[in-house]
């Protein structure tokens, strides 16, 4: 029995398609490949394609997330989530991966490697469901949050540092071994958000993390308790205590 497929191109626009894919060189050989591939894989592997702008992941890429399988926030996930529009230029520099697989494998299980781009923090919010952030509006105006950032390959930590708690900034930073660093605001909460679009898993849900950014009061930047209002931001608490520990990335090689 012939599948029946419900139509979201109207005929004018399929006719338009069929043209430019053909003007672009497919034949007849091509078409039918397309038309024979099991399961449809080429037919998909082509809208992917279309749907991520054209991007393809490099061989570096392709590994990266083969070893972080779950924890892997890349280019076409950026796109997708956060409809971010790659330059020839970003996606130079996010090419090759900038830890090497042994690296990875030893953090897989225990951060999350994401492809960050310039979005500030309330560009992030302005793009996802208002349900992943809790209502704030205190840092509208503050500089750490219209920070775009660079774009780059991040090995975030899923957890706070170790011991982290009851302790205030200069005591939490002697914890960070030397291959470690506290990251800014923007780069956490693009990898929580991004991570809990793809996953649907929340970190930090009863915890706040000092990142490395200070608000206009020269309080540290605090991120967390991702549950269940949404995710917050805060730079109200300059002390210690149980629900303030630290936040770390892996610094590049």
């Amino acid at each position: 029995m012939e599948t029946i497929v419900s139509r979201t191109l109207s005929v004018h626009k399929e006719h338009e398609v069929l043209l430019k894919l053909e003007t672009a060189g497919l034949t007849d050989e091509l078409a039918q490949k397309v038309i024979d591939s099991k399961g449809n894989d080429l037919a998909a592997k082509v809208v992917r394609f279309i749907r991520n702008g054209g991007f393809e992941a490099t061989t570096s890429q392709k590994r990266s997330r083969e070893i972080m399988t779950k924890n892997f926030f890349g280019v076409e996930e950026a796109i997708t989530h956060f409809g971010v529009n790659p330059s020839e230029q970003q996606l130079a520099a996010l090419a090759e991966v900038p830890f090497t697989e042994a690296v990875l494998e030893e953090c897989k299980n225990t951060h999350i490697l994401v492809a960050v781009f310039p979005l500030s923090i309330l560009e992030i919010r302005g793009k996802t469901t208002s349900k992943l952030f809790c209502e704030q509006s205190w840092y509208n105006e503050e500089p750490f949050a219209n920070y775009r950032g660079g774009v780059n390959w991040h090995l975030v930590r899923k957890t706070p540092v170790k011991n982290s708690t009851y302790k205030n900034w200069n005591e939490q930073q002697a914890l960070l071994a030397e291959n470690e660093e506290t990251p800014k605001a923007q780069v956490m909460v693009f990898t929580l958000t991004g991570h809990f679009l793809v996953s649907r898993e929340t970190l930090f849900e009863q915890i706040h993390v000092r990142c490395s950014d200070l608000d206009s009061r020269g309080n540290r930047v605090l991120v967390g308790y991702f549950a269940p209002v949404g995710l917050c931001v805060d730079g109200w608490c300059s002390l210690c205590g149980h629900n303030i520990g630290l936040t770390s990335v892996r610094k590049f090689n």
